[in-house]
């Protein structure tokens, strides 16, 4: 059998085995394509402030097209009830950008996600993949908001390599290097996340981790593990980024 027969012949079969699965592969600019209207900016909206409608975060939407998940330090502790603040997501909108208001519905503070929930129309929504199905040298790609509003609401997506599959915190090597927040992460229940070798920025945390063939979600782009537990070099990024498997967007979801 030639080479260029054989290959032929596994491409074919890849290809019968995604139908099979009842997936359909794709190259990445018609993955992106159909990831991006359902990524969201994530913020507060205050009418009497300047500006009024402030981002704080990406999200992306999932389910019935009204649930929207990012990372719970994406949204704010307290809003402003005696003026009205509403905490909501953002959506671009011709040359400016829309507020549409969203509830809080369930909050993971252990694997830092939030579940939100919108009203009226249902947005486009992914699909969350396996939660087993990510391996390590898998290639992914996440879309998301780099550096938030600042760039203008323009979705970016960056290729990522899944480098490792790790605990969220190793125990330090000196007890001198540790402080309260990495004690008190060492006393809950350990979990792995993904170690990928894309960079992320401010802004990106929220941003669904994807197959590049099916636009399935496996992960959430984490930016507080980076600064704070894995990583210091938020300010001068070391190209290696962390996000949460989605077995616990699942979990959440089915509060």
């Amino acid at each position: 059998m030639t080479r260029r027969l054989f290959s032929r012949r596994l491409a074919a079969g890849a290809l019968l085995w995604w139908a099979g699965a009842g997936l359909q592969a794709a190259t990445l600019p018609q993955t992106v394509a159909a990831v991006k209207p359902s990524i969201v900016g994530v913020g507060t909206q205050l009418q009497t402030r300047s500006p009024a409608i402030v981002f704080s975060g990406t999200g992306f939407v999932v389910g019935d097209g009204l649930s929207v998940i990012t990372n719970a330090h994406v949204v704010p502790d307290k809003l402003d009830a005696a003026r009205m603040e509403q905490l909501g997501v953002v959506l671009p909108d011709g040359a400016g950008v829309r507020f549409r208001p969203a509830q809080l519905v369930a909050l993971d503070r252990e694997h830092d996600l939030a579940h939100l929930r919108l009203e009226g129309a249902p947005l486009p929504a992914l699909r969350l993949g396996e939660a087993d199905r990510a391996v390590e040298g898998q290639d992914l790609a996440f879309t998301g908001f780099p550096l938030g509003m600042v760039l203008g609401l323009h979705p970016a997506t960056h290729r990522a390599l899944l480098a490792a599959i790790t605990p969220v915190m190793q125990p330090s090597l000196s007890a001198r290097r540790l402080d309260a927040r990495a004690a008190a992460r060492l006393q809950r229940t350990p979990f792995s996340i993904y170690q990928l070798d894309g960079t992320a920025y401010p802004g990106n945390s929220g941003s669904p981790l994807y197959d590049p063939a099916t636009g399935e979600v496996l992960g959430v782009i984490n930016m507080v593990f980076v600064k704070g537990l894995k990583e210091s070099a938020i300010s001068t990024p070391s190209g290696i980024t962390y996000a949460i498997p989605v077995r616990h967007v699942q979990e959440l979801l089915s509060r």
